[in-house]
This record gives C-alpha cells, sequence and structure tokens, in this order.
C-alpha cells in the first residue's frame, strides 16, 4: 500500500493549528476536547439544504451517490442538488435570482473558481467547532484542499478522490501475443510495451498507449504547477516542463504508433472502441463509461520515474465547502462531516468511489459491490501520491494551450513548441489582467 511521502507533503498550517489548539493535555474526541465534542447537534425540524456544483454531475448520478444516504441520516434535511448544466442557469444567474445556495462542491480541477461566485468562505473555525477530524483524511488530499484556497484558508473538506490507472485491452494483447502490463512499470518499459502493440492488420491501426492530456497534465506525476506562484506567469518552457512532455507524451506516442493512426484517421484513437491497447486515465472511468461494462479490460498502477519509484499522479480530490452566504452553515457543516465518516466512506469504497478516509478496511473495500470487483482494483492505491503543486483559478485559462502543445511538440522541436505556448499563455494572462 502507498506510503506517505514525508519529504514531499507538508502539513497545512490550518490542520497544525487545529491539533495545537485543541491538545492542551486533555483526550480528545477527533480535533477537539471530548467537553467540546457534541458542541452542536443537528435538530429534528424540516430545512432545506442545495448545493451547487459547476462539474457536469448529473442529478442521478448525484442522487445515487449521496441523497439516499443523506435522507436515511437526516430525513428532515431536503438536499437539493442544482446542477450549472450548459442549458440551464449558470451558477452566477441562480445567485442572481436569489437560489438559496448552501454547499458548493466541485474536483481540485476547478474548485478554486469557486471565489469567482464569492461563496468560498475559511471553514477552519467550522471544523473546529463540528469537531472534523481531517487527521483521518488521506494527507495529500487535505494539503491540496489548503493548496485550492489559497494556501492560508479551508473552502472546503475533500468528500470523495481520483488518481491515474492505467487501463488495458486484454483482447489486444492477446491478439498480439503480447504479455499483460505488470503492476510495477517505469516509463521505460512502458514503451518497451508500447512498440510491441502499435500495429496496423488489414483495415486497422492499433495504438499502444494513449492518454488523456487535460487529466495526464493537470495530475502529473512531477508536481509541477501550470503558473509560476511569483509572478503568475507560464512555467511551462521550463526543463521540468519539457521532460514530462517527453516522459508522458512524446517517447511514448512515438513508441506506440500514433503517427501512424493519425496519419490513417485524422484523430486521436479511442480506447473504448478498441483502437489503443493502453489508456493512462481517471481511475473513476471504469464506473463512468459503460463501455467498461462489455470491454474485456483490466488495469495497472500509472508507470514511474525511474528517479521516483512508486510516486503515481497527484491526487484528483473532490471537495464540497460550506458557502458564505448559507444560513444553515452549521447544518451544511454536519452534511459534509457525515459525507466523511467511516460509515459512509465505506459505502461510497465498495460503489467504486475512492474514498478519501485513511483506512485500510475502507480501501480494501473499493469497488466490491461493483460488476468489476475481479478487476486488479488494488491498482488504484498501489503508488503513493505526488504532492499537490500550486494551484491558480487562472490554471483553466492556460490549461488549453498546455494541451495543444503535446500536438505541437510532436511535430515540431519541442523546445519550440513550449515556448510558442508559454507565449500564448502568457498573453491568456495578461488579458485577463486588463479586464
Amino acid at each position: 500500500m502507498r506510503k506517505r511521502n514525508k519529504a514531499g507533503l507538508i502539513v497545512p498550517a490550518v490542520l497544525l493549528a487545529v491539533i495545537t489548539a485543541c491538545n492542551g493535555g486533555e483526550k480528545t474526541t477527533g480535533d477537539l476536547p471530548a467537553a467540546q465534542a457534541e458542541a452542536f447537534k443537528m435538530g429534528s425540524e424540516p430545512i432545506e439544504l442545495f448545493i451547487v456544483s459547476a462539474s457536469g454531475d448529473s442529478v442521478e448520478s448525484f442522487n445515487d451517490r449521496f441523497l439516499d444516504l443523506v435522507k436515511e441520516k437526516y430525513p428532515n434535511v431536503n438536499f437539493t442538488y442544482l446542477p450549472w448544466k450548459k442549458e440551464g442557469p449558470s451558477i452566477q444567474e441562480m445567485i442572481t435570482a436569489g437560489q438559496q445556495i448552501d454547499i458548493y462542491y466541485d474536483s481540485i480541477g476547478i474548485f478554486s473558481t469557486v471565489q469567482n461566485y464569492q461563496l468560498q468562505m475559511d471553514m477552519t473555525e467550522l471544523i473546529k467547532k463540528h469537531n472534523v477530524n481531517l487527521g483521518s483524511l488521506e494527507p495529500a488530499t487535505v494539503d491540496a484542499a489548503k493548496i485550492v484556497s489559497g494556501g492560508k484558508e479551508m473552502w472546503g473538506v475533500p468528500v470523495f478522490n481520483n488518481n491515474l490507472v492505467m487501463y488495458y485491452n486484454k483482447d489486444l494483447f492477446d491478439k498480439f501475443g503480447v504479455a499483460y502490463p505488470k503492476d510495477q512499470m517505469t516509463w521505460d518499459e512502458l514503451n518497451e510495451l508500447s512498440k510491441k502493440l502499435g500495429r496496423s492488420d488489414e483495415s486497422n491501426v492499433y495504438v499502444g498507449y494513449t492518454t488523456s492530456a487535460n487529466h495526464a497534465l493537470r495530475m502529473n506525476q512531477m508536481s509541477l504547477p501550470y503558473l509560476k506562484q511569483d509572478t503568475l506567469k507560464s512555467a511551462i518552457s521550463s526543463d521540468p516542463w519539457k521532460k514530462y512532455y517527453e516522459t508522458a507524451f512524446l517517447v511514448p506516442y512515438k513508441a506506440s504508433g500514433l503517427d501512424a493512426f493519425t496519419a490513417k484517421n485524422n484523430r486521436l484513437p479511442n480506447f473504448l472502441t478498441q483502437e489503443a491497447a493502453m489508456f493512462m486515465y481517471l481511475s473513476s472511468a471504469m464506473f463512468i463509461n459503460k463501455e467498461y461494462e462489455t470491454l474485456n479490460w483490466d488495469m495497472v498502477p500509472i508507470p514511474t520515474l525511474k528517479e521516483a519509484p512508486g510516486v503515481g499522479s497527484q491526487p484528483y480530490p473532490t471537495f464540497f465547502g460550506v458557502t458564505s452566504t448559507s444560513k444553515h452553515k452549521d447544518e451544511a457543516m454536519e452534511i459534509i462531516k457525515y459525507l466523511i465518516s467511516e460509515e459512509v466512506q465505506m459505502k461510497l469504497s465498495k460503489k467504486g468511489i475512492m474514498p478519501v478516509l485513511n483506512n485500510e478496511a475502507v480501501k480494501k473495500a473499493f469497488g466490491q459491490d461493483s460488476k468489476f470487483k475481479n478487476k486488479n482494483l488494488k491498482a488504484v492505491f498501489t503508488n503513493q501520491f505526488a504532492p499537490v503543486p500550486y494551484k491558480s483559478k487562472l490554471d483553466s485559462l492556460v490549461e488549453k494551450t498546455y494541451n495543444e502543445a503535446v500536438g505541437t511538440a510532436l511535430n515540431q522541436d519541442i523546445n519550440t513548441a513550449l515556448r510558442t505556448a508559454e507565449e500564448k499563455a502568457n498573453q491568456l494572462l495578461s488579458s485577463e489582467a486588463n479586464k
């Protein structure tokens, strides 16, 4: 199992403050003295709480994961999810119309945009008041919550997690007589494997390896930030970013025969239609995309760098935050506290929702109530998390430029491609600053 990377991850100051303030020689329950543990109790009177997200999650998906659990625990709470859909009202339009919003949730990739709506609030005091034991959670996800909140506050609490794994198509490996991937591979070993799988037959071109560039960039295992924290300028032309592009994209793409596929099809390969033998993607994908129910696949951890053995992707947690405008902050905090309890985390884990609770029994239960319980699900927890680097609400502004640089670098000198991408990114950042 993954071990804590003590050298790379720093316990957030907010967590240290909670521990220090609450340990005055007394036995504690979670993070507070036992005498304060029952400071707030959820009432029995009817109450409405509204939760919003820009994630695109459907009402059905949200209700299946959370609504039934909340209603069972708190039958007096009418808990309603209001998604921001392209065809529906935006979050800003909801706010303008006077819609009550008590909880905001999103993944780490876009959670910091909560400040665009002035919904963020520092939950530090609520966390103390409600005896929320952050120490029971995966440390990397707590660190990430601090980082996306600007480094000094806690705008949200991690409720579930995600990371990158390597899916592989067993039919294609069998077709070409190639041994399946190992649980512990380096990128060099992956490239050698990819060379054996980049094949063509009478009508098809097959690729050895592909990935989702957006997620590979956001969750890069070298912990590289999109922007320099001191200047808010692009960091993409730096030597570390160059190495990551070569490691995760350029060398494996060329080894896997991607050029032959794109020449024939003028697009990237699709793992779900058996065009690629291996696919680095989110560990949640198997539970989201129905195609995994019929595809003959399995998974292994993502390849690691020789100089950083055992280090996988960054975590990709989803945070739930009490909003600054909520009139029911205590009740909303109790809901979030319940969602990170062992009871709920065990139920979510069994469904295949990656838990944030740092509990071996909960991790071992991952996916055991799902259709994929016989897959190599332990691969989700094999690698330790790479530390989460600096995150900015401007990351989403430049990400497309970083993604486009992958294709550009495949067709020209990488140094030129990354310098051009940096110039474009900085232009976007400058335009945003001048608005």
